[in-house]
């Protein structure tokens, strides 16, 4: 999970450019933050974990000696995500990068029968509303300097099915089409829109909601075509900084699945998570 500094890489994909990460405080998001750094980029962290956020910031910047920020940030809240871009431009001028990846799995609810509205309101806000506003802010600062990259988090839920939670589920299909959507929308003014959707890996999300981080780790293993590959959370921000990158530059709209084929495998699955 990306606890100890990597080597400096030869080229730095993501030399001077900013990124704001929602949910960067831990999991993917906390993976995607030291590996952006190690690249070059400014990085600000939003999350409502404000204790984690500025612990992480504080060890990343030990690690590589280059400047991250924490901000708390609600992300269902418009206020709060306006003012986490206009902390990027504040602090650096620009934003090139805005990964919405803040989300929840909330109750479990695997049959129709135990659905209810208020969990189903909750996981849509955050997972749907809050990506969404993301979008709307970077694209206020991005539409003007004609370029920009905005990422979200989806997740495999988005294309295996069964046993999966029903407001998960709604919430991964709707980021994914929401990405294909402003794809068209922001195309004419040179902003690629991609997601990354990723099979389940050990973060604090998945360890609490499998018991275990071993559990985590044989469901995605006995789920997946792939065998002999050991995959963890860095391997998602892996996909996210290829996305960041200009080596992406002429993609946009994609779902990018990171799952060793389980979904060609499987049409029905276990539970599936991530962020």
């Amino acid at each position: 999970m990306g606890s100890s500094s990597s080597p400096a890489p030869a080229i730095k994909r993501l030399e001077g450019k900013v990124a704001l990460i929602t949910g960067g405080a831990s999991g993917i998001g906390k993976c995607t933050a030291r590996l952006f750094v190690c690249h070059g980029a400014k990085v600000i962290i939003a999350d409502v974990q404000s204790e984690l956020g500025q612990k992480v910031c504080t060890q990343i910047q030990s690690e590589y000696g280059e400047t991250i920020t924490y901000i708390n940030c609600d992300v269902t809240k418009e206020t709060d995500v306006e003012k986490a871009v206009n902390t990027a431009i504040s602090l650096h001028g620009k934003l090139d990068i805005m990964f919405n990846n803040a989300g929840t799995f909330g109750t479990y609810d695997p049959s129709i029968n135990e659905l209810k509205y208020e969990n189903f309101k909750k996981v849509m806000d955050l997972n749907v509303y809050g990506g969404l506003l993301g979008a709307k802010h970077a694209a206020r600062v991005m539409i003007p300097e004609k370029k920009g990259c905005i990422l979200f988090t989806a997740s495999c839920a988005a294309v295996l099915y069964g046993n999966t939670p029903y407001a998960y589920t709604a919430s991964k299909h709707a980021v994914v089409g929401v990405t294909k959507n402003l794809a068209v929308d922001l195309g004419g003014y040179g902003i690629r829109v991609n997601c990354i959707s990723p099979t389940a890996v050990v973060t604090p999300m998945t360890a609490t909601l499998f018991h275990a981080e071993k559990v985590v780790e044989e469901v995605t293993s006995a789920m997946a075509s792939l065998k002999g590959v050991k995959v963890d959370a860095n391997d998602m921000a892996e996909a996210a900084l290829f996305l960041a990158s200009d080596e992406s530059k002429f993609v946009s709209g994609l779902n990018l699945v990171v799952d060793g084929a389980s979904h060609l495998r499987n049409s029905a699955s276990s539970t599936v998570v991530s962020s």
